[in-house]
């Protein structure tokens, strides 16, 4: 294969239209966000992320885990992790069974934020699918990102 092979060069197109998808929707996102709760996208997907947690098996993410949820490294997520914290919307506590480990969890004050921004998180993501459907070389990105289904 060469540079300018077709093959090649389309798996790179359609990677480029991946990224302008993505930016697309996140900065639409984004905006919503800020104007209407103050929060980022990265700050939302953290409260979403750690909402989820549960007292079961592996119910509590370590920051590791939380890190790779919310597609930061781990310093950027201890960062953010903080900045909720003094916000009082996130608490930090040490694993009970093992001293080592901390974990975090969604205080009430961000619980309540949470379930106030998920409505517009929602809209905004289904505006710019909708905006980015118009969009000829999206439009099968879109489609595809509408028929992922999560198992439950």
């Amino acid at each position: 294969m060469t540079a300018t092979d077709p093959a090649l060069t389309a798996l790179a197109q359609g990677w480029c239209a991946l990224s302008l998808l993505h930016g697309k929707i996140e900065t639409h996102i984004e905006r919503a966000l800020q104007a209407k709760h103050d929060l980022s996208v990265r700050e939302y997907s953290l409260l979403d992320v750690l909402s989820r947690q549960h007292d079961g098996e592996g119910g509590h993410l370590q920051m590791k885990q939380v890190a790779d949820a919310v597609v930061l490294s781990q310093s950027a997520t201890t960062r953010l992790v903080t900045r909720l914290e003094d916000r009082g919307l996130l608490s930090r506590y040490l694993c009970p069974t093992d001293r080592r480990g901390i974990y975090t969890d969604v205080s009430e004050a961000g619980a309540a934020l949470l379930a106030e921004a998920r409505p517009t998180n929602d809209a905004a993501l289904r505006e710019a699918l909708d905006e980015a459907a118009l969009n000829p070389e999206l439009t099968p990105l879109v489609r595809a990102v509408e028929a992922v289904r999560v198992p439950a």
